[in-house]
């Protein structure tokens, strides 16, 4: 509820401009399809948008970034430009634009949901998107893409130096470089699309994501044989509006994207959830059924893996702002042992 309340209270405090007349189309842009949470949430927003406004404000769902030639890390200035009204995106493809959205890829700082969700609920979250709105984009949900794992063709990981010599695509934040590169493995910027080619041909051995966008995008096909549950970043996602588009709306239909936001987000962060929360291991055991091994790090091996990526925290912290990572450590601390 504080995350909804903090999303209202930054679409309300948004300037209002002369109102222009309405479009006949609304755009949305996301980087994945249906066969996705964050593809299945942002359908949602868009039907429960054209529903509810009765067709004042018609979404069309385009999906693959094809808006912006498959760049997905260019969405956020299209949302600024207001070529794109909607768009449904992970923080990693925007932290190149709101630094500050890098602190949620500091490596291992959000273990489990409770820290998540005292993260985005809290705040960290509401700071994040104040932060969000001075770049003149309305933020009104916050969304969960799930814990990053990480796989690749050649072998098991279980210790920092399985990485070794390894080719990794990444994609968005240059933070993915730094910490690629500290666990000495050789790390590549690559689009999601240009990915999967890149992991057949064996350009590149691994990759990492949630295990949602494992299963989904068939990755076992795609030569990684083998998976490693480390959970070392949880990104968010946004489900945000051009400032262009929010300013030609009514209050009353303002309230409607907001609300129907809302409610799209929980529906998909409960949806990132299934197969992977204690208890539900359903997404390990599709992934295990399709012939891919999948290891689960202990506590002690999660942690040689946090200590060797440390240098990676000290380095970003100045950059994403002091103040605010001791916020969030402060924040995820509190949850320890509820």
């Amino acid at each position: 509820m504080l995350a909804a309340a903090a999303a209202a209270s930054w679409a309300a405090a948004t300037p209002a401009f002369a109102q222009a007349p309405y479009k006949p189309e609304y755009r949305l842009s996301t980087n994945v399809n249906n066969a996705f949470p964050l593809g299945r949430g942002a359908e949602t927003w868009a039907r429960l948008v054209s529903e509810r406004t009765q067709g004042r404000i018609t979404v069309k769902w385009y999906p693959g970034s094809s808006l912006v030639g498959g760049e997905t890390t260019r969405e956020f200035t299209a949302l600024r430009q207001g070529t794109v009204d909607f768009n449904v995106a992970s923080v990693i493809n925007w932290a190149p634009h709101v630094k500050e959205l890098n602190l949620f890829l500091l490596p291992f700082l959000v273990p489990d949901d409770k820290a998540f969700d005292a993260l985005t609920k809290g705040e960290v979250g509401k700071d994040l998107f104040a932060l969000i709105a001075k770049r003149g984009v309305v933020p009104l949900a916050w969304g969960e893409n799930g814990a990053r794992e990480i796989s690749n063709s050649k072998h098991e990981i279980r210790k920092p130096e399985d990485l070794k010599g390894l080719k990794f695509r990444v994609v968005g934040s240059p933070i993915f470089n730094d910490i690629y590169t500290t666990l000495g493995a050789n790390p590549t910027q690559m689009t999601f699309a240009d990915a999967q080619p890149a992991l057949q041909s064996g350009a590149v051995d691994g990759q990492e994501n949630p295990l949602a966008l494992f299963v989904g995008a068939k990755m076992t096909s795609l030569n990684q044989k083998f998976l490693t549950k480390w959970n070392y970043v949880n990104d968010p996602l946004v489900f945000a509006v051009s400032q262009k588009a929010w300013d030609s709306w009514t209050p009353a239909d303002r309230e409607i994207v907001r609300q129907a936001a809302v409610e799209a987000a929980k529906a998909e962060i409960a949806d990132t959830r299934k197969g992977t929360s204690p208890g539900d291991d359903e997404l390990i055991k599709q992934a295990t059924a399709a012939g891919t091994k999948v290891t689960v790090l202990t506590p002690a091996e999660q942690q040689a893996f946090a200590t060797a990526t440390k240098p990676v925290i000290d380095k970003w912290t100045p950059q994403i702002g002091a103040d605010l990572v001791k916020k969030a450590q402060a924040a995820v601390a509190a949850t320890r042992g509820k």
